[in-house]
């Protein structure tokens, strides 16, 4: 076979990084590959959903770990996998605590808080909306808002996520209400952050 027949080499690069507490690679994975892809295809994690594929809609968001323990939404439609090189990432997969069969065992208030106040219709958008408040829920505890700006806090860290169910309100309830039940996330209105 000449070489004028063969089909050009896909470039690929080793990728490690921690996925859900569990070093991952290295892996090689094609360069551009984006992170949503490397999620399905090569560790078979699915809950991450693939909505607009351009970044708008929040349904492929995940969780970052930053290096000083704080938390992060991150979009993974619009990010190549490489870019997560050494990074930390929780998945809806990772979410919650599970036994050693895989059995999930506790949920995380978030996740709590969205099956009670029954926030999600369709699902689709869920994943992304749970590592959207995981942030902001982690954001609180380290910078508080006052009480009366709560529901502005809530509506400016979630506004980008789009339920097309229009699951809004119950999503901001329960968020609202993890929010209060958390200590140390919300002061009383008379005291400053």
């Amino acid at each position: 076979m000449s070489n004028e027949n063969r089909a050009p080499q896909i470039e690929k690069k080793p990728l490690s990084l921690i996925v859900n507490g569990k070093k991952v690679g290295p892996l090689d994975v094609p360069v551009g590959m984006p992170m949503i892809d490397f999620l399905h295809q090569y560790l078979h994690l699915t809950g991450t959903h693939f909505g607009c594929g351009q970044g708008v809609c929040h349904a492929c968001t995940v969780v970052e770990v930053r290096p000083d323990g704080s938390l992060v939404d991150t979009r993974t439609c619009i990010a190549n996998a490489h870019s997560f090189a050494g990074k930390t990432i929780i998945t809806i997969e990772g979410q919650a605590k599970t036994d050693a069969a895989g059995k999930v065992t506790e949920l995380t208030p978030i996740q709590q808080a969205f099956i009670e106040k029954f926030s999600f219709q369709c699902g689709y958008c869920t994943s992304g909306f749970v590592a959207g408040a995981t942030a902001f829920i982690d954001r609180l505890k380290r910078e508080p808002v006052r009480r009366d700006e709560l529901e502005s806090a809530i509506e400016e860290a979630l506004n980008d996520h789009i339920c097309r169910c229009t699951g809004y309100v119950r999503y901001y309830e329960a968020v609202r209400d993890v929010a209060l039940a958390t200590p140390g996330c919300v002061l009383d209105s008379k005291e400053r952050p």
